[in-house]
């Protein structure tokens, strides 16, 4: 039976996650609180990139630890987020 793989974990990392995912809530909050719906609505297909490469990025972590495929995803949410930033007023 072939040995099982342990996943590397990082405290550093889960921190990082844990507060991406407050700032993924926060930004998530202050675009529902937003009364129009048509620019709630740009604001939050703007946002979607963000939120899925945030969600993708702790799934990676729980599922295989700290990997090259993360750090990938870490900066791919980094970029994303700084563009919708520079984009649109939060």
């Amino acid at each position: 039976m072939p040995k099982k793989k342990r996943r590397k974990l990082s405290r550093e990392i889960e921190k990082e996650i844990s507060l991406i995912k407050k700032e993924v809530e926060l930004i998530t909050a202050i675009i529902f609180d937003i009364d129009e719906e048509e620019l709630q609505g740009e604001y939050m297909e703007a946002f979607h990139p963000v939120k899925v490469a945030a969600l993708t990025l702790a799934n990676e972590y729980n599922e295989r630890g700290v990997t090259d495929e993360l750090n990938n995803w870490l900066l791919a949410y980094k970029d994303l987020l700084n563009k919708f930033k520079s984009e649109f007023e939060i």
